[in-house]
């Protein structure tokens, strides 16, 4: 069993001064279907769709958790979601500024997946052998 070095701050860590920051939305963001949505919308004409156009891009999502999901990056100020009086009332959501400039690390991410995936699989058969 390692000690933790007690000397190390989270910005020697990280390259941020508030560890829990960052903890905290990369648990946001890192869930299971914040970055499904959030490139979802960004593929989307002007980065904006209606409930039902986001369930079906994304395979295997409930309703209960698309609509917990865009709450919660709503609330991050991620998405803005706007109802148009109509009947029946018309819901779409959009792409703020700030969720528009998550799209680049994410792709980053994501292109990482693709080229490391393979590796990563490699080293999961290794390690289960054991």
């Amino acid at each position: 069993m390692t000690k933790k070095n007690k000397n190390l701050s989270p910005e020697d860590v990280c390259g941020h001064k508030d560890g829990a920051a960052i903890r905290e939305l990369l648990t946001r963001i890192g869930d299971k279907w914040s970055i499904l949505l959030i490139v979802a919308l960004s593929k989307m004409p002007k980065q904006r769709g209606r409930f039902s156009e986001i369930d079906r891009t994304i395979p295997g999502i409930t309703q209960r958790m698309l609509t917990l999901t865009l709450r919660n990056l709503e609330r991050d100020g991620m998405v803005t979601r706007e109802v148009f009086p109509e009947v029946p009332p018309r819901v779409e959501y959009q792409l703020t500024n700030l969720g528009q400039s998550l799209l680049g690390p994410m792709q980053g991410f994501v292109d990482w997946v693709g080229s490391r995936w393979s590796d990563v699989r490699k080293a999961r058969e290794k390690f289960d052998k054991r």
